[in-house]
């Protein structure tokens, strides 16, 4: 069951750009870093579109056929016609059988077809989409016989996300496909969408997950993408599983921060890695008076 979308001002903005945008015929690609809500937002788009759903979830070992479909085997038919009384006529044919891949799926009864991170894909293999999106057709030819054009069904959209294209196992996006789909870049979430998604999914009282948030945020700064909101999201999970609060007596919070910031920042050296993390932590801390602390 899909958790309940976290509304602030800023994804209603998201949304409405990107309603209006599909209404008019368009592909929308949401991209941005990991943790900032594209999922999320391209399924609770989705769901407002009120059509059935096809998601897809890139990944680099795909062929066209993964996607399209293919031939699963043969199919044998035999007919046999008693024409006359004590003549019998025997014709026997083989024909190969074709499944439809989730885009021919979506393409062929207008679903709404969400592609989750699609340059993992390789781009030699999503330019199946290329026709898709600009002659509202899809190519079969290369893949089976017969029905070699399948018109798209007038109620397809399409929701692309994707991270950028410095993440590892990232394909850049080829100009072809980057010219048929409106991109929204996704930069990073203020702090009202960034407490709220933090604790929405941790459980965290709104107070106690803002307070990890801010402190995540300090250690990140702004010039720098890690830790990222992920981590704040895995602190205040395991803070709320505990029952424990993000205070500085609290020795369980100040390890949790330690191990799960510590494993986004890369130093060769652990024991530096530590000692500068502590200093960070122990900065933040130190914002609050004994009154906040509580």
């Amino acid at each position: 069951m899909q958790e309940a979308f976290i509304e602030t001002a800023y994804f209603r903005d998201l949304t409405n750009r990107a309603l209006l945008y599909l209404q008019a015929g368009y592909a929308v690609h949401f991209c941005g870093s990991a943790g900032t809500g594209k999922t999320a937002l391209a399924m609770h788009i989705a769901d407002l579109l009120g059509r059935p759903v096809v998601t897809l979830q890139g990944n680099d070992e795909y062929k066209p056929s993964d996607l399209v479909g293919g031939n699963s085997g043969m199919r044998r038919k035999k007919v046999l016609d008693n024409y006359v009384h004590s003549v019998w006529k025997a014709e026997e044919s083989m024909d190969s059988v074709w499944y439809d891949g989730r885009i021919t799926h979506a393409c062929r009864n207008g679903h709404t077809l969400v592609y989750d991170d699609f340059t993992r894909s390789r781009p030699e293999t999503n330019n199946v989409l290329l026709s898709v999106l600009q002659e509202r057709t899809l190519d079969l030819s290369a893949l089976q016989k017969g029905e070699t054009k399948l018109s798209v069904h007038p109620d397809l959209s399409v929701i692309l996300t994707s991270n950028p294209a410095e993440y590892a196992g990232v394909h850049v996006l080829q100009d072809a496909l980057k010219d048929r789909v409106i991109t929204i870049m996704i930069k990073g979430l203020d702090r009202e969408s960034e407490v709220a998604v933090v604790a929405g999914r941790s459980g965290l009282p709104w107070r106690e997950a803002a307070r990890v948030v801010d402190i995540v945020h300090g250690i990140r700064g702004d010039e720098v993408s890690k830790p990222s909101i992920r981590a704040a999201i895995m602190v205040a999970t395991i803070l709320a599983t505990k029952g424990s609060k993000p205070v500085r007596e609290n020795p369980v919070f100040n390890q949790v921060l330690m191990d799960v910031i510590g494993s986004e920042l890369f130093y060769e050296n652990k024991e530096e890695r530590d000692t500068v993390l502590t200093q960070l932590i122990e900065k933040e801390l130190d914002k609050y008076t004994p009154d906040d602390r509580k």
